[in-house]
């Protein structure tokens, strides 16, 4: 009885445990099915990557860290004038002279080109202004021409008035040959141009000077100034003046003449469309004599302010020459301090002032007494007070 309790009990229990194992292995094998699948799933989906340091972006350029495996590197953004249009790249290229790089740094873009033009304010105001000064001079010409026989006119010299009031219309004009894109006629004929007309102009008001002293001394006794007084000063004189200056240009234009240049050095991301002078030295000869002219106007000016009120004119030439003067010497430093089309501008407004200068200085007061003043243009008047 006891052995067969004993078997039924042992029976019992190995059941059991056939039961137990069979449910916990098949679990188990699920399980591990389960994670095998959701670990090739993720295998497939991203590939782990085994690097120290990411791709550097576009724009960007490897740096190698100091010490550490070559996977292992710092992005350093690409320099003002270059681009990397990969990622990844270990250098950046530069782009070409007449592109510059976007902001950011992946490719390279054309550079903008930049000249005066009568279409921006500046250029319209420049021109506007330069037009407007050469009517109203060719309106005094032409008041000088109505009232020729008055003795204001006469007394300074009408003709000399003519043709430095000619001079000063074209003075004008000439600042417009700067506007505009640069070709190679224009950049050998705005310079050249502006020397010789400023050349004819300055000689005529030395000529207008050297002949109120040459009239005065002619008045003295046996002065041999007599047979000089009329058209051979003035005359002599211009064409002298004008003759230097035109040896000069020439030489300038023979040797190495001005011609129109594309600048991509100066500003980054514009091209500046200018005229390079060619031999600078003759360039600045030719403003040097310039300034020698008018220097040696002021000084004769200044020594004959002195004399008899009818020949006062000199005092006004004086003036005339000094504000020349100032504005050659402040045009200078601004010329070769400024770049672009600003350096364009700055010459055309110490072409604009110094015009300006010459026609109020001589030419204004003497209209004011012509046409609103008319009782003081009579010989009593000017041998007797100031104009």
């Amino acid at each position: 009885m006891r052995a067969s309790f004993y078997r039924k009990f042992q029976a019992r229990t190995d059941s059991k445990r056939i039961r137990k194992i069979p449910s916990t292995q098949v679990w188990t094998s699920i399980n591990l099915q389960a994670e095998l699948k959701s670990v090739q799933t993720a295998i497939r989906e991203k590939i782990p990557r085994s690097v120290c340091s990411e791709d550097c972006p576009l724009g960007h350029r490897k740096r190698a860290k100091k010490g550490e495996p070559p996977c292992c590197f710092d992005c350093i953004p690409c320099s003002l004038s270059e681009i990397a249009n990969r990622t990844g790249s270990s250098e950046c290229i530069n782009c070409p002279e007449d592109e510059w790089p976007s902001e950011r740094h992946d490719k390279c873009i054309p550079k903008l080109t930049e000249f005066l033009t009568y279409d921006e304010p500046l250029g319209t105001s420049i021109a506007t202004t330069a037009i407007f000064f050469s009517l109203i001079t060719a309106s005094v010409l032409c008041i000088f021409i109505k009232y020729r026989d008055t003795p204001i006119v006469k007394a300074n010299n009408r003709e000399l008035s003519y043709l430095l009031l000619v001079s000063i219309t074209l003075c004008f004009l000439s600042s417009l040959t700067f506007i505009g894109q640069p070709v190679k006629t224009t950049c050998i004929v705005r310079q050249t141009f502006f020397g010789i007309i400023f050349s004819f102009c300055i000689s005529s008001v030395l000529a207008k000077t050297i002949t109120v002293i040459a009239a005065f001394n002619a008045t003295k006794p046996n002065s041999k100034l007599k047979d000089w007084v009329g058209h051979k000063i003035p005359i002599s004189v211009v064409l002298f003046c004008c003759v230097i200056q035109v040896i000069i240009c020439s030489v300038w234009l023979a040797c190495s003449p001005p011609f129109p240049e594309l600048n991509t050095k100066s500003e980054n991301k514009k091209i500046i469309l200018e005229c390079n002078e060619g031999r600078t030295i003759l360039f600045y000869c030719m403003l040097g004599y310039l300034g020698f002219l008018a220097f040696v106007s002021f000084l004769v000016a200044y020594f004959a302010r002195t004399l008899p009120d009818t020949f006062n004119e000199a005092r006004y030439i004086t003036f005339s020459m000094l504000i020349f003067l100032s504005v050659q010497l402040t045009f200078i430093p601004a010329y070769i301090s400024t770049q672009g089309k600003y350096t364009v501008a700055v010459e055309i407004f110490a072409i604009l002032s110094s015009s300006i200068g010459l026609l109020s200085c001589i030419f204004f007061n003497k209209c004011y007494i012509i046409l609103l003043r008319p009782e003081k243009n009579t010989k009593r008047s000017l041998t007797g007070k100031k104009i």
